[in-house]
């Protein structure tokens, strides 16, 4: 995730930040163009340093935490994965009254994939699942819990809050008494009983980029860590067509119990978000939209 208004009080920077703190710690870098890379993410801003680097700044204290994550597991990911993802460059410190760590990492090339637009939805959805396939089969131990990686349980009270507030909100045409059923049918599934799996943990469009309609790189993996292998089922709600999102769980032979789970926690995330971002980040409120109409089209 990067820039975007979704936390309170993000801190605010700008090019000349960017340049001067490039500038007093990468000085092979100084004079280098700086451009902010637009974006509607939520937690960190990305600027484009030259022609092959991006600066990636966290814009709140979780953000900032995040950073050390990814410093010490994407060196270690980044060779067992069939998807390129973020290679740090420059490790970053506070300075110039900028508080947190930050990252130089090599610039990833690709857009974006819009739902509406995919030009290869089923070899997408094939590449999608590759790559979950590839976290989940990872070894390494210590790792940290994955920041969506517990019990659906967990997410019921903020979903349940997120439906009563959509129902003062008629005009966002939720049908609210589904969307409560949708959720009822999540929290009755089995939990994930087996060993907690690695996760990406955050795979929404904004973090994948595609060339020619096919998966090209993975970024942000600031809520990686271990879980509920449905955790990283989004991509069937928030991007997938209904027959791109079949391919995408046979790929990974998901059973009936993880696939309502990743549906559940799909929604959830979705209905959370749009009241909270519907006036303030277009990019996050039309996706939570587009995710409501998917999963409550299968009800």
């Amino acid at each position: 995730m990067s820039t975007g208004q979704w936390h309170p009080g993000p801190l605010h920077v700008d090019d000349d930040l960017v340049r001067r703190l490039v500038a007093g710690q990468f000085p092979q870098w100084a004079g280098l163009p700086v451009e902010r890379f637009p974006s509607g993410g939520t937690v960190n801003a990305v600027y484009r340093l030259g022609d092959a680097m991006s600066v990636r700044l966290p814009l709140i204290e979780g953000g900032a935490e995040d950073v050390a994550t990814e410093r010490e597991w994407l060196p270690r990911l980044a060779p067992l994965l069939p998807t390129p993802i973020p290679e740090v460059l420059g490790a970053g410190e506070p300075a110039e009254g900028y508080p947190w760590p930050w990252s130089v990492h090599r610039w990833l090339a690709g857009e974006n994939p819009e739902p509406e637009e995919l030009s290869e939805p089923l070899l997408l959805a094939k590449d999608l699942a590759e790559f979950v396939a590839a976290m989940r089969s990872i070894t390494f131990h210590g790792a940290p819990a994955a920041y969506r990686g517990g019990p659906v349980v967990s997410l019921d009270a903020a979903t349940r809050a997120a439906i009563e507030e959509l129902r003062g909100i008629p005009q966002e045409g939720v049908d609210c008494d589904v969307a409560a059923a949708a959720w009822e049918e999540a929290l009755r599934a089995p939990d994930w009983d087996g060993p907690p799996v690695w996760l990406h943990g955050d795979l929404m469009p904004g973090n994948l980029l595609v060339e020619g309609g096919r998966l090209t790189s993975v970024v942000d993996f600031g809520c990686m860590g271990v879980g509920d292998p449905a955790c990283d089922l989004f991509p069937a709600w928030n991007l997938l067509p209904a027959d791109a999102r079949e391919v995408f769980r046979e790929a990974l032979d998901v059973d009936d119990a993880a696939w309502i789970r990743g549906r559940g926690r799909t929604l959830s995330q979705a209905l959370i978000a749009l009241p909270y971002y519907r006036t303030t980040n277009r990019a996050m409120a039309r996706n939570a939209r587009h995710v409501i109409r998917a999963v409550l089209g299968e009800e």
